[in-house]
């Protein structure tokens, strides 16, 4: 007797309600992406370049949390930077309505927030019990909440030391950081030839030597974007990396190993830059099919860059486990 399919209970009213809000908040998210790429500006690299034509604005520097001084990641990191730019905000440093209050200040009156998003998974009530009588696993349920925060500039009365903006290094500073994190990953990195590149085959990352580069920062630039698509090899964060030249995998990975290379340069205080701007009209076409993409695309690349700067940062062996570790919002 042939077993009968088991039926998917219908969703609740609570997710019902739940599923349309969520579903505006990645569409609101990744319109106002597609129509940043449309315009011709890469939310990952327009603020800096905007805000040194204006002659002010914040330093190129991740946003992050003034009060806890965490770092915001995922495609919160490009939500804010694009409310820094589009307001022409001088600090990174944001907080909610309530930490100002605990810091001594408040919002000024009048002032509008920016949405932030949060993404995590939860077990509903009922599921493990199920689970434990069917002998499967329980299944998580996605769920995404936004929550609003302030810039410290839209703020009032804060006590001393809040929303002050880490001093940005010299360039000269720079660089042998970056050398450190190029050294600390573990990769293969060879110097040579006219083209920079990742063989995931071979597990290597080639980059031509630096007077190649008009000027030596972009040289870590390009070695940085390079070391982005090396984390995703199986030995590392497991991304997909062996995909056809113009497919649209290939077109996701190369939009992750870009915003990764920003966040990369925003962590060490260098301004993000475009490697491949050829690439837009690829990468429009995957956000305009999912809602989704940008999402998964900018937390995979906040993981590379956190994979990167975590092993410079620690000591030998104190990241094993921290590869597949997620880092929330602030």
């Amino acid at each position: 007797m042939p077993v009968q399919p088991k039926r998917r209970a219908r969703p609740s009213r609570r997710e019902a309600r739940t599923s349309a809000p969520r579903a505006s908040l990645y569409d609101a998210v990744t319109n106002k992406i597609i129509a940043e790429l449309e315009a011709g500006r890469l939310p990952w690299v327009q603020p800096w370049k905007a805000a040194h034509v204006a002659g002010g604005g914040a330093s190129a520097a991740l946003p992050r949390n003034a009060v806890t001084g965490r770092t915001y990641s995922g495609v919160n990191i490009l939500i804010l930077w694009g409310a820094v730019i589009e307001a022409g905000y001088p600090s990174q440093g944001w907080l909610t309505f309530r930490q100002a209050l605990e810091a001594g200040g408040n919002v000024r009156k009048g002032e509008r927030g920016t949405t932030v998003v949060y993404a995590d998974r939860f077990i509903p009530k009922g599921e493990a019990a199920r689970a434990a009588q069917d002998g499967d696993a329980a299944r998580a349920v996605p769920f995404l909440k936004s929550f609003t925060v302030f810039n410290v500039a839209q703020c009032e009365g804060l006590r001393a030391g809040i929303g002050i903006d880490p001093a940005p290094l010299p360039e000269r500073e720079i660089v042998p950081v970056a050398d450190a994190v190029i050294a600390a990953s573990g990769v293969e990195f060879r110097v040579g030839g006219d083209k920079a590149f990742y063989v995931p085959s071979q597990d290597y990352v080639q980059v031509p030597p630096q007077p190649a580069f008009f000027e030596q920062i972009n040289y870590y630039r390009t070695a940085l974007h390079e070391m982005t698509h090396a984390t995703g090899h199986a030995s590392r964060l497991d991304r997909k990396l062996l995909n056809p030249f113009g497919s649209k995998d290939y077109a996701r990975e190369e939009l992750v190993a870009e915003m990764g290379s920003a966040f990369l340069c925003a962590s060490l205080g260098l301004a993000p830059t475009v490697r491949h701007a050829d690439y837009i009209g690829s990468w429009l076409e995957v956000l305009r099919e999912d809602n989704r993409a940008i999402f998964r695309a900018a937390s995979l690349a906040s993981k590379a860059a956190d994979w990167l700067l975590a092993r410079m940062e620690a000591p030998e062996g104190a990241c094993e486990n921290e590869a597949q570790a997620g880092r929330l919002a602030a």
